[in-house]
């Protein structure tokens, strides 16, 4: 991956109140704010790619969280923009609620930035501490720091 996690956010597309309850609304929601993005050449390419891939399977990890991602050539370099719910997202074909989405484009050619992403985010997921500092964080500037304390944490064990 180059560089860190919290490289890839921006405040600009961090939405900490998701409208939509409905998993297709919610996605376009989230994903919208990577219209216009330097590093995708086709938005509405990588779009249609991001919702192809939510239909062949669930991006639910587990923990009211979801990673809807498209590896696609409309992508130049990981992209990503993150939505939450305060209520939650159905995410009918788990029969999950998703309290936050991080929507991912990536590079096809590129597979390894896209798991060491995919990593680090299961990595910071997985402690209780950083799910609760994410969901509670009030302002985007909040939440990237919760990321890059995450980060520092997995970085730095004491």
């Amino acid at each position: 991956m180059a560089g860190r996690l919290s490289s890839l956010l921006d405040p600009s597309r961090i939405r900490l109140q998701v409208h939509s309850n409905k998993r297709t609304v919610a996605l376009n929601e989230v994903a919208r704010m990577l219209d216009g993005h330097a590093d995708i050449s086709n938005y509405q390419g990588f779009y249609n790619e991001l919702l192809a891939r939510e239909r062949l399977d669930t991006t639910c990890l587990g923990n009211e969280i979801a990673l809807p991602h498209a590896r696609t050539e409309h992508v130049q370099k990981i992209v990503m923009a993150v939505g939450r719910s305060d209520t939650g997202v159905l995410f009918e074909n788990s029969k999950q609620t998703v309290k936050l989405l991080f929507v991912l484009g990536t590079p096809k050619s590129n597979p390894t930035d896209y798991l060491q992403v995919v990593s680090a985010l299961c990595k910071i997921f997985k402690d209780p501490a950083n799910r609760d500092a994410l969901m509670t964080a009030s302002t985007p500037e909040q939440f990237i720091q919760a990321i890059t304390t995450a980060e520092e944490k997995l970085l730095n064990p004491t």
